[in-house]
């Protein structure tokens, strides 16, 4: 917990840092551990982050938030109550020039077919409306066990060449027939910058928890950076 509030922390100090740049921010997926909205529920936590972006969208920044694997079961409540903008797939962006597909990257691509089988279960509203039948404190439990395998078993695997990497051949195999600049993707929590071709870049903005990377476009260049 501890571990937590110092990292909500810094992110609440990097979006008060690059507020006065950014026309838009674009949070490509698990941004929480585990999400689910029941009718009169919403999880406990995370009140300086979404006070922060709160406040973002008040002022006039635009934020975008990807469904992740581990919070896919977003649903309207931070569009209405904080004024986000949600999204459940790619979407593709024209910037500075710049033609740039933007997604969280869970279940693209050949290959993971099991999870691919799991996400149609648990995207389901018969899944959802079982799920809210249990008690929060049951529920948020089971969720929590269920995420942190997930971390164990295999999201997080280190990269070795990017012809083994799902998200890398994805792209390549998009640009054969819609060429975009850049792929920008999260899930792995890798950060990654690798070429596809003379023309395009696939990068993936990497995680929070130990590395603190994410992205900027400036001046029609797409490049990481981490938060020091």
């Amino acid at each position: 917990m501890a571990e937590s509030h110092k990292r909500e922390k810094q992110i609440v100090k990097w979006l008060t840092e690059i507020e006065k740049d950014a026309k838009a921010i674009y949070l490509v997926g698990d941004i929480f551990d585990f999400w689910f909205e029941y009718n009169k529920v919403v999880p406990k936590g995370f009140v300086r982050l979404l006070g922060k972006i709160a406040n973002l969208t008040d002022t006039g920044t635009l934020v975008h938030i990807f469904v992740g694997n581990h919070d896919l079961w977003m649903r309207d409540y931070l569009e209405t109550e904080i004024g986000v903008k949600i999204h459940y797939g790619n979407i593709i962006i024209q910037e500075e020039n710049k033609k740039i597909l933007i997604g969280h990257g869970d279940g693209l691509g050949d290959g993971d077919y099991l999870y691919k089988i799991l996400k149609k279960i648990f995207i389901s509203k018969i899944c959802q409306w079982i799920f809210s039948r249990f008690h929060p404190n049951f529920a948020f439990t089971l969720a929590h066990t269920w995420s942190q395998s997930s971390r164990k078993s295999g999201d997080e695997a280190k990269f070795s060449v990017k012809e083994k990497e799902i998200l890398f051949c994805y792209c390549q195999e998009l640009q054969k027939v819609n060429p975009v600049d850049y792929y920008v993707f999260g899930h792995r929590h890798l950060p990654l910058e690798l070429m596809i071709d003379k023309k395009a870049t696939y990068i993936n903005l990497g995680e929070w928890i130990s590395q603190k990377t994410y992205g900027v476009l400036e001046k029609g260049i797409l490049k990481l950076e981490t938060h020091k």
